[in-house]
């Protein structure tokens, strides 16, 4: 009887599976998940009551109404108390028993949509510090503590690319060993197989990562995973992958790993605004060339570095010969296109490694990281002889030729300390400029 009154009346509105006994139901269960059980109290086998335990026991937000022919306060407050969400008397009602579902099944969408926004609000809260974080490397680290936080997992990495500083790509990791970690980094920076940065729009679930074969060979696990797109303004952009262990990623999943990326986004774009902002602090306007605040900044952190490697570090103090003489024939406007077009011929003259900034006036200095003093003395000659076959054109396309004098101090040779440095490297310039100009002058020969 109860089968035939839930079909006619309960049929159109929702998906239905009858059964016959409690057995049957847990059987029901196991197989697909439901969000409300409508059984009997009196069964074959096990009781309503029996089921309606082992259904709190092992799914504890499955709703569950009680149908009885022989209520009793005791049966009624037992069935309440283990947390039924109902219990009617019959014979029932179509409209009550609609009535009755309807109002539970609105209840646990409520309860859903309770849960789903208690989650988004806590997967905001945790991306707050995003936005405070100005390092872009860092930003990608942050935002795949926060992605395995929203989807309750402990292991993944995030790849990522660097377009303003070539050679940064990087890969940060959680849950791997030392050892995976290594492969993994070596693999995804080294190799960078293109299908790690994957072209992605949105989010993704994948039954196996397109990489798997590469993990495989690794001896890594990988199985179902979720890929996280990751997009600054214009320059950063990564990817992070996040494996699934033994649980299903679900549309929730990817709704809060949504949200993270959103405001990855906010913060990458934040990342690039600041170092733009920085990079214009420390940039020379006349030559696009480092200034000298970027300057110090950096023969500190050279001479740091070079310390805790244990190697050398030149440093080559430059001064255009005579330069005063431009200004004077051909104007300050065109002493600032030599000055720019110098700026770009010593650029290309020194690696991407190296630190080219413009001193003041027509004084540039050159920071030469692992170089040796005998090797620091050839760039330099090497830089004198491209300058002084360089034309440099003047007004209405006067051609103008220059020369310079470099002077070449070496850490930690001649000096351990920055201003040590620095000042060597200058006087051996004004040494250069005392034995005639156009040549080359080792701090060797201040002593």
């Amino acid at each position: 009887m109860m089968r035939e009154l839930a079909q006619d009346t309960l049929s159109e509105r929702v998906a239905l599976e009858c059964v016959s006994n409690a057995h049957e139901a847990l059987a029901a269960l196991a197989r697909e998940p439901a969000d409300l059980v409508v059984s009997d109290l009196e069964m074959p086998g096990l009781s309503g009551l029996d089921l309606l335990e082992r259904v709190r026991q092992e799914y504890p937000q499955l709703a569950f109404v009680l149908l009885t022919g022989h209520a009793s306060v005791e049966s009624a407050i037992r069935a309440l108390r283990m947390g039924a969400a109902d219990y009617l008397h019959k014979p029932i009602e179509p409209d009550e028993l609609r009535w009755v579902v309807e109002r539970v099944l609105a209840h646990r969408r409520l309860l859903r949509d309770n849960d789903r926004l208690r989650s988004h609000l806590e997967t905001i809260q945790a991306c707050q510090p995003l936005l405070h974080c100005v390092d872009a490397g860092e930003v990608y680290a942050l935002s795949l503590e926060r992605v395995l936080r929203a989807t309750a997992r402990d292991r993944g990495f995030t790849v990522f690319r660097r377009a303003s500083l070539p050679g940064a790509d990087g890969v940060a990791f959680r849950g791997f060993s030392e050892m995976e970690a290594r492969a993994l980094r070596s693999l995804l920076v080294e190799e960078k197989p293109e299908v790690a940065l994957a072209p992605l729009t949105e989010s993704q679930r994948f039954q196996t990562p397109p990489f798997h074969e590469a993990l495989r060979e690794l001896d890594i696990p990988s199985g179902p995973a979720i890929a996280v797109p990751l997009r600054g303004a214009d320059r950063e952009e990564g990817v992070t992958w996040v494996f699934a262990g033994d649980r299903p990623f679900s549309t929730e999943d990817l709704d809060r790993v949504g949200l993270v990326a959103g405001y990855t986004t906010l913060a990458l774009a934040n990342a690039e605004r600041y170092a733009d902002a920085k990079e214009r602090a420390f940039v020379d306007d006349v030559t696009d060339a480092y200034n000298v605040r970027y300057l110090l900044e950096a023969t500190e952190n050279e001479i740091q570095r070079a310390e805790r490697y244990g190697k050398a570090l030149s440093v080559l103090f430059l001064d255009l010969d005579r330069f005063k003489l431009v200004n004077d024939r051909h104007g300050h406007l065109v002493g600032s296109r030599v000055l720019r077009r110098l700026s770009e011929v010593l650029g290309e003259c020194v690696r991407q490694v190296d630190t080219l900034a413009r001193y003041g006036g027509d004084e540039f200095t050159i920071l030469l990281v692992d170089t040796d003093h005998d090797t620091g003395l050839k760039v330099a000659e090497r830089i004198r002889r491209t300058v002084a076959d360089t034309i440099f054109e003047g007004e209405g396309g006067v051609p103008i030729r220059l020369t310079i004098s470099i002077g070449v101090a070496t850490y930690p040779g001649h000096s351990r300390e920055r201003e040590g440095l620095l000042d060597l490297a200058d006087k051996a310039m004004y040494r250069a400029k005392s034995r005639g100009r156009n040549c080359i002058s080792s701090a060797d020969e201040l002593a």
